[in-house]
């Protein structure tokens, strides 16, 4: 199956959250209905949270059975349960405290006050992944994937100029140097993102615009990490005006 990324535009911020919102419903019911239960990666952000929140004021919420869905994150800040800026904690009061998943069900990362060094949680992560993975496999099937980008054209935690964008056999890195606080951090790793079934990047605002804009050119992962995500079926960036602002016209894709 080719796999070419597609750029969907919407006008603003608002219409993104709640189209994005509304295909991931659609979607879901989709992917239940061919298997048994799915695996979703969160991830964190104004705009990645505006999504759960517009997925919880849906009135087809409940069109999911909650119950067969799984969901884990990409990344961590290392920072003690419950901080505010945990993208678990914000996840959890925009979406997962509202529905009816089994808290086993719910797989957030390590927090720095749970008993383990980063090395050690990051390793736990990883084994936890595993457990739920099919048979001689190391990760789950993840069929829906929600990513951010940041301006400098990071995803999850994974940095330019950084060795995590370059880790090829982990699954879960700890990061000790992020640009940007908390410097301390866990991630999955790029092999691991692209296991993905489907990746959605949402993003939103002019300061996206140039990585955007580079990614969709070819530059390099190490320059734009973003560059390097692709998932296995699908990769599709929902994006808003501000942010499409250098895709070259033949890569957006129109929205019915």
């Amino acid at each position: 199956m080719t796999n070419e990324r597609r750029v969907l535009v919407h006008l603003n911020k608002e219409s993104l959250s709640a189209s994005v919102a509304a295909r991931f419903i659609t979607k879901t019911v989709d992917i239940l209905d061919d298997q048994d239960a799915a695996n979703v990666v969160l991830t964190g952000g104004s705009v990645g949270i505006a999504v759960l929140a517009a997925i919880n004021s849906s009135p087809a919420r409940d069109t999911i059975d909650w119950g067969r869905v799984s969901f884990w994150w990409g990344d961590e800040r290392w920072v003690p349960k419950g901080h505010p800026d945990r993208n678990e904690l914000q996840a959890r009061e925009a979406l997962l405290d509202h529905i009816s998943v089994p808290e086993q069900n719910v797989h957030p990362f390590p927090a720095s006050d749970e008993g383990d060094d980063l090395e050690a949680a990051a390793a736990r992560y990883a084994a936890e992944l595993a457990l739920a993975a099919p048979s001689g496999a190391a990760l789950p099937r993840f069929d829906i994937t929600f990513l951010g980008v940041g301006p400098d054209g990071h995803v999850a935690s994974l940095f330019p100029h950084q060795s995590g964008i370059r880790e090829s056999q982990a699954s879960v890195i700890p990061i000790l140097n992020a640009p940007k606080p908390p410097a301390e951090r866990l991630s999955l790793t790029r092999p691991a993102l692209n296991s993905s079934e489907r990746v959605w990047l949402v993003l939103a605002g002019s300061d996206k615009a140039s990585a955007l804009g580079l990614a969709l050119a070819g530059a390099s992962r190490d320059e734009v990490p973003v560059a390097g995500i692709k998932g296995r079926k699908r990769t599709v960036f929902f994006v808003d005006s501000e942010a499409a602002a250098q895709v070259p016209e033949n890569l957006i894709a129109p929205i019915y």
